[in-house]
């Protein structure tokens, strides 16, 4: 019987190759919205990411584009109501949604946020996929649910990407892969397969970005 959520195959040396190329060119900041009249035109793919607060979402953008300073951590639920994109080459977006899941965000700014991210996830006709972080240390909790679910209902393909694998024994990971997979298996949006990373060692970076420049 085939595992369900197997994790990602490592891709053919040129994708990967193809790929490092494409990261290594230009990455830019293009701009930060608070509502949908200020996004840019639709006429990129457009992958974005989305994830709790403190589980590796800068880290993980910075090392894909190997730039220290490109996406910025916050842990101030007031600077993170931006959703920031980034493009890539000429012809794709990164997207980096506000980080969710603040225990001390004010009840307002929580609600802000949902309604923004409702209205981009329903907006975007050119948005591909979305990444939705997961932190290996702390499997999927209860607000990562709300998200996934969110995409359920926008129709959006997401694929979970567990971040921090570097931080959990080698003989722990396996306990809290099958917690993911048991959660996904009740989303119907989920891409069937994970991707674990380190963004400090580099795992599993250059299997998502060939993920990423393969995308029609």
């Amino acid at each position: 019987m085939s595992l369900p959520f197997p994790l990602a195959e490592e891709p053919e040396p040129q994708q990967v190759e193809a790929a490092r190329k494409l990261f290594a060119g230009e990455v830019d900041f293009l701009k930060g919205v608070v509502g949908m009249q200020h996004l840019p035109p639709d006429d990129r793919i457009e992958v974005c990411f989305a994830g709790r607060s403190n589980v590796g979402k800068s880290s993980l953008i910075n090392a894909l584009a190997g730039r220290k300073g490109l996406a910025r951590a916050s842990n101030t639920p007031g600077r993170t109501q931006e959703i920031n994109f980034f493009t890539l080459g000429e012809e794709r977006y990164l997207v980096d949604l506000p980080g969710y899941g603040y225990a001390n965000a004010p009840v307002a700014v929580v609600e802000k946020w949902q309604r923004l991210l409702k209205q981009y996830l329903s907006g975007r006709a050119n948005l591909r996929r979305a990444f939705v972080l997961i932190d290996h240390r702390h499997g999927v909790k209860a607000v990562d649910d709300e998200i996934m679910t969110l995409l359920d209902r926008a129709a959006v393909t997401f694929q979970v990407v567990v971040t921090k694998a570097d931080k959990v024994k080698e003989k722990d990971r396996g306990k809290v892969l099958d917690q993911i997979r048991e959660k996904l298996s009740k989303h119907p949006a989920a891409f069937p397969e994970l991707i674990v990373t380190s963004s400090e060692k580099g795992w599993g970076l250059p299997t998502l970005r060939s993920i990423i420049a393969g995308l029609p």
